[in-house]
């Protein structure tokens, strides 16, 4: 019984870590002209974070409330992004991906900068 049981968790197991082919990235090429694309809407998205950071509201605000506010201000960017990946068949899953990789690290760099900002204006610098 105890073999029987522990067959069939194993089958069980195999079909679970299964690669699922439609969302498996078959090394295709992006093309030089998509890559600038890719690129020049990576600096308009950081363009965007930084005039948010810069006005007056986000600098009165909590610091983690106003990083909040920021990112939410420049997502319509991060979905242009996506639509360029798509329009490329780079599957959904590695686009949001690299979208959600993106949008943490510089959710992490305003956040450390509001910090920043806020602890000096407390300090009375």
């Amino acid at each position: 019984m105890k073999k029987i049981f522990f067959l069939i968790a194993l089958l069980m197991a195999a079909t679970a870590f299964a690669d699922d082919a439609k969302n498996e990235w078959h090394n295709t090429t992006l093309s030089d002209a998509t890559i600038k694309k890719i690129q020049d809407n990576q600096y308009q998205y950081k363009k965007c974070v930084a005039a948010e950071m810069q006005k007056p509201t986000h600098q009165e605000q909590e610091s983690r409330r106003a990083t909040e506010e920021i990112m939410k201000q420049c997502e319509s960017v991060l979905s242009q992004m996506r639509d360029i990946y798509l329009a490329e068949k780079v599957p959904g899953i590695i686009a949001d991906r690299h979208l959600k990789q993106m949008r943490m690290q510089t959710t992490r760099n305003v956040l450390q900068g509001m910090m920043f900002g806020e602890a000096a204006r407390k300090s009375g610098q």
